[in-house]
C-alpha cells in the first residue's frame, strides 16, 4: 500500500493530541489518586474493592499511554490501548448518563456527585469518540514525523524523520 506524505503529519498530529490529552489526564489525576478513586466509585459499575485500585493505577496508565504516544515509540500498540480506554469510557459515560447518575465523568481530575444540570454526557461522550477515531487512525497509520520508531512492518524499525 502506498503512503501519501501527508498521512504521516496526520499521523504526528494525531500522536500529540491522543498523547496530550492522555498525558494530561493522567497528570491530573496521579497527584490526587483518593479522588480519583472517589471518581471510579462514583460510577457504581465496580465493586468497592476494584475502585480503588482503578482509582490509583488509571492515571499511571493514562501517562504511560500518552509518554508512548507524544514520542511515538510503539504508536499502535499504544493507539490500541488509548482506543480501548476511550470505548471503555464512553460506555461508563453512556451508562452512568441511562441509569440517571448525576457525575462529574472525572476525566481530568475531580469527579464525583455533581447538580443534574451539571452534567455533560453528551460533550464527554463527543469528545472520547473523536479521540477514539484518532486512535484508529493510528492504528491505520502509525508511520509518523519526528517518532523515535517507525511501523514495527518496516525493514529497518527506526526512522530519522
Amino acid at each position: 500500500m502506498t503512503v501519501r506524505p501527508w498521512f504521516e503529519w496526520v499521523s504526528l498530529g494525531a500522536r500529540l493530541v491522543l498523547g496530550g490529552v492522555m498525558l494530561v489526564a493522567g497528570a491530573l489525576k496521579v497527584t490526587d489518586p483518593e479522588t480519583a478513586a472517589q471518581a471510579v466509585r462514583a460510577y457504581e459499575l465496580l465493586p468497592s474493592s476494584l475502585a480503588a485500585p482503578v482509582g490509583w493505577g488509571l492515571p499511571f496508565l493514562e501517562i504511560a499511554i500518552g509518554l508512548l504516544l507524544i514520542v511515538g515509540f510503539g504508536v499502535r500498540a499504544a493507539a490500541v490501548a488509548a482506543g480501548v480506554f476511550m470505548v471503555v469510557f464512553i460506555a461508563a459515560v453512556a451508562s452512568a448518563w441511562v441509569r440517571g447518575l448525576a457525575i462529574d465523568c472525572g476525566c481530568f481530575g475531580g469527579g464525583g456527585q455533581v447538580a443534574p444540570g451539571q452534567t455533560k454526557y453528551l460533550q464527554e461522550i463527543l469528545r472520547d469518540v473523536g479521540l477514539l477515531a484518532l486512535a484508529a487512525w493510528l492504528w491505520w497509520q502509525p508511520t509518523s514525523k519526528f517518532a523515535l520508531e517507525s511501523d514495527s512492518h518496516s525493514p529497518s524499525g527506526v526512522t530519522a524523520s
